[in-house]
């Protein structure tokens, strides 16, 4: 089983900075897309901002400019530092990996419980 354990969320003021981390562990042969999406109250999840093995990133364009996605590739970890925070940043926050567990496994998608961010005005 692969587990995804999510940190950094909290309350910011608008203009503030977060950043969150998220690291993969458990069963893994190998961990290709990771990145984040988000859900606001009411609201669809959406993509925020993802990162491939290869490094291409994925942004949305509310965040642009704003947010930065990285990656640890031997610890199997991605961060969003999120910049210029806004009230409409205010979300859940949900780390997402594609894991193979094991060579001969298909890729899965993992999700991570989640992190809430509020930002104040």
């Amino acid at each position: 089983q692969v587990q995804l354990a999510e940190s950094g969320g909290g309350l910011v003021q608008a203009g503030g900075s977060l950043r969150l981390s998220c690291r993969a562990s458990g069963s893994i042969f190998i961990v290709g897309t990771m990145g984040w999406y988000r859900q606001a109250p009411g609201k669809q999840r959406e993509l925020v901002a993802t990162l491939t093995m290869s490094g291409s990133t994925n942004i949305a364009d509310s965040v642009k400019g704003r947010f930065t996605v990285s990656r640890d590739y031997a610890q199997n970890t991605v961060y969003l530092q999120m910049n210029s925070l806004k009230p409409e940043d205010t979300a859940v926050y949900y780390c997402h990996a594609i894991v193979s567990p094991r060579s001969t496994a298909p890729p899965t998608i993992y999700w991570g419980q989640g992190t809430l961010v509020t930002v104040s005005t």
